[in-house]
C-alpha cells in the first residue's frame, strides 16, 4: 500500500489520535497536513512527518476558510481529509447549558461539515477522496451525562452516511471510524474529573473505563490510525458510508 502523491488533512493533527494518523500516512508516502490551535504541537508533527502545519479553530467557520486559503497556496488539493479534531465535555442532560451543547455541535459536526462541503466536490472533480470521521462509540449508543457529546456523534455518523450515498458513484468513499476509551490526553482529562466528582482515585477511574471493553483495555491510538489507513487504501474502495467501532467489543452494533 501507497500513499504517494496523496496530499491528507488531519485536523486536531498535534497530538493522541491525530498525531498518529498523521505519522501514519507520512509513513505510507502521503504528504500530510496537520491542522489546529496549539502551534507548538503541530510543528513537531510536521516535522516528524515532514509535513505541513496549519492553524485552524474548528469552531470557527472564519478560521477553517482562511485556514484552507492557507493550505491551498502551500499543497495543493486535499485528497484524504481525516475530521478528527473534537471535544468532550459531560454534565446531566437537565444541567447542559446551552453554551456547552453549541460547543460540541460547532467542533464535533459544523467542523466536519464546513470540511466536507469545502473539499468533497473537489476530490470528485479529481476522480479520487478519501473521507474519515472520527466519531466515537457515543455516535452509535448512549452514554449517561453525555447528551451533548452524543448528539454530536450520532450527527456526525449519520452526516457521514448522507455524505456517501450522496458521492457513491465517485471514486470518493466516506466513512466514521468510531473507536471506545483512547489512551489520549482526552482520556486523561476524563479520568481527573471523574476522580474529582467521585472521589475514587485515578487509578481506578481509570481501570473502570478499560473494564467497558470485553477487553479490559484501553485502545492505542495507532490502533485507530491503522483502521483509517486501510480506508485510504484503494482497495478500500467498496468501504463507504459506514461507522466502523474499534473499541475491543464493547459495542457490537
Amino acid at each position: 500500500m501507497s500513499l504517494h502523491g496523496k496530499t491528507a488533512l488531519i485536523t486536531g493533527g498535534g497530538r493522541g489520535i491525530g498525531r498518529a494518523i498523521a505519522e501514519r500516512l507520512a509513513a505510507l508516502g502521503a504528504k500530510v497536513v496537520v491542522s489546529g490551535r496549539t502551534e507548538p504541537e503541530l510543528n513537531a508533527v510536521a516535522a516528524a512527518t515532514g509535513g505541513l502545519a496549519v492553524q485552524m479553530d474548528v469552531a470557527d467557520r472564519a478560521s477553517i476558510e482562511a485556514s484552507l486559503l492557507a493550505l491551498r497556496e502551500r499543497a495543493g488539493r486535499v485528497d484524504i481529509l481525516v475530521n478528527n479534531a473534537g471535544a468532550a465535555e459531560s454534565a446531566p442532560f437537565d444541567r447542559t447549558s446551552d453554551a456547552l451543547w453549541d460547543r460540541m455541535i460547532a467542533v464535533n459536526v459544523t467542523s466536519a461539515f464546513t470540511l466536507c462541503r469545502a473539499l468533497i466536490p473537489e476530490m470528485v472533480k479529481a476522480g479520487f477522496g478519501r473521507v474519515i470521521n472520527i466519531a466515537s462509540t457515543a455516535g452509535v449508543t448512549g452514554f449517561v451525562y453525555t447528551t451533548a457529546y452524543c448528539a454530536s456523534k450520532h450527527a456526525l455518523v449519520g452526516m457521514t452516511r448522507a455524505i456517501a450515498l450522496e458521492v457513491a458513484r465517485a471514486n470518493v468513499t466516506v466513512n466514521a471510524v468510531c473507536p471506545g476509551w483512547v489512551e489520549t490526553k482526552l482520556l486523561e482529562e476524563t479520568v481527573a474529573r471523574i476522580s474529582r466528582k467521585t472521589g475514587r482515585g485515578e487509578d481506578e477511574a481509570r481501570k473502570a473505563l478499560a473494564g467497558m471493553s470485553p477487553q479490559q483495555r484501553l485502545v492505542q491510538p495507532d490502533e485507530v490510525a491503522h483502521l483509517v489507513a486501510m480506508l485510504c487504501a484503494d482497495e478500500a474502495k467498496s468501504i463507504h458510508g459506514q461507522a466502523m467501532l474499534i473499541d475491543g467489543g464493547q459495542v457490537m452494533a
